[in-house]
């Protein structure tokens, strides 16, 4: 069972922008992205883009497969957490 990974803003604003010392501001700014945006994404309001993973790629963070791979994994972990509507097989088992 998948345990509750994380959402990768909150990984991105421990383990990126606090320790380079940037404002939510300035990281924005050179991420070309409004300052609102990324502190949605930072507050986990907002999930992470391709786009924005594209450019956290650019800017030496990372690569934007692992930042989509960890949106990925959070959203299905949320998924999972609430009961889903009934589904039947998509294909019908043989008659015998």
């Amino acid at each position: 069972m998948m345990h509750n990974p994380p959402h990768p803003g909150e990984i991105l604003k421990e383990d990126v922008i606090a320790p380079l010392g940037l404002s939510v501001t300035e990281a924005a700014e050179r991420l070309a992205m409004s300052r609102v945006a990324f502190s949605r994404v930072l507050n986990g309001k907002a999930g992470i883009s391709p786009d924005l993973a594209v450019r956290l790629e650019q800017a030496g963070a990372g690569t934007a497969r692992a930042w989509m791979a960890m949106q990925a994994n959070h959203d299905l972990w949320r998924a999972l957490q609430h009961e889903q509507p009934p589904v039947r097989p998509l294909i019908e088992p043989a008659a015998a």
